[in-house]
């Protein structure tokens, strides 16, 4: 039995169980893919408080050693339920199974990815999920935006002001962001829009430095020197029914308490409009803390 398990050993999971730790409790981290959640896959992290320049392996290898040297256990497992069990929480792993008083589901999401083979051939390398993250690498250089609504269209409204020509590519007939950011978007004159067009492949050696689209059966060719995907994102939140959710996001309050006492969401599928590195981390240390306030009342009135 342990008094905490954490679903999910991305950023958010981490710091959960580091605090966990740090307050004596005991603590299992599952986790069925990588460690290190999405941050893993960046070529290079700029905006974490401390690193001014951190590979985003690197980065999740520090958070992971961390949680190791504080006494974390690991199981590399996907949880596939929860079950309430009395006084504590069943978390189910296909054949296995594990106890805990508290658990903190922190499994993140994933950015859409477009529909063409291989769609993460050139992540790293000129193709990209998070302007906020990697713009800033692409300064001066020519870009374009796939997607038509709100993320997107700021997206490339951030662009715009670094760079020279920025490219918004829609595969419907209309940008559908809000009528505010699309006023902002026709004042711009190195934004161009392109409607009613989908994204055949990228094109590159090494890194990407064009794309093909095609629009009503004609092919075109647009030279970039990168490409951004903002065409939504997608929780891992199924096997999680036992909490309120939101269109697949996990509900709860600014504590991270969900609709079931003694179960905490922390991270990138908790239903909230910022899902950044640093919010991640946040919300870890919140769910921790008071995850672990659970485990004490629990504990205490068993007494």
């Amino acid at each position: 039995m342990y008094d905490i398990i954490i679903i999910g050993a991305g950023p958010a999971g981490l710091t959960a169980g580091i605090y966990a730790r740090r307050a004596g409790k005991s603590v299992l981290i599952l986790e069925g893919e990588a460690i290190g959640g999405q941050i893993a896959k960046s070529a290079r992290v700029v905006n974490y408080p401390s690193w001014k320049d951190i590979s985003g392996v690197e980065l999740s290898s520090n958070m992971f050693e961390q949680a190791t040297d504080f006494g974390c256990e690991f199981e590399l497992e996907t949880a596939t339920g929860i079950i309430s069990v009395g006084d504590h929480y069943e978390v189910q792993c296909g054949k296995v199974s594990f106890m805990g008083y508290a658990v903190i589901i922190a499994v993140g999401c994933q950015p859409r990815r477009l529909s063409i083979p291989d769609p993460d051939k050139y992540l790293g390398h000129g193709l990209g999920y998070c302007v906020v993250c990697d713009g800033d690498f692409y300064r001066g250089k020519v870009c374009a935006v796939i997607g038509g609504g709100n993320s997107a269209c700021q997206d490339a409204l951030y662009l715009s002001d670094i760079c020279p020509k920025v490219y918004l590519i829609q595969d419907l007939d209309r940008l559908t962001a809000e009528q505010t950011i699309l006023d902002n978007i026709n004042a711009k004159d190195n934004i161009e829009v392109i409607l009613s067009s989908k994204v055949n492949s990228l094109i590159g050696d090494g890194k990407v430095s064009a794309v093909n689209i095609s629009s009503q059966e004609k092919e075109r060719i647009i030279d970039v020197d990168g490409v951004f995907v903002a065409i939504g994102h997608e929780p891992h939140c199924e096997a999680f029914s036992i909490v309120d959710q939101e269109a697949g996001y996990i509900l709860a309050d600014e504590d991270m308490r969900t609709s079931v006492p003694g179960i905490f969401v922390a991270g990138d599928c908790r239903k909230k409009k910022v899902r950044q590195l640093t919010t991640a981390t946040n919300d870890g240390t919140i769910a921790a803390i008071n995850a672990c306030s659970y485990v004490d009342q629990i504990k205490n009135s068993n007494k």
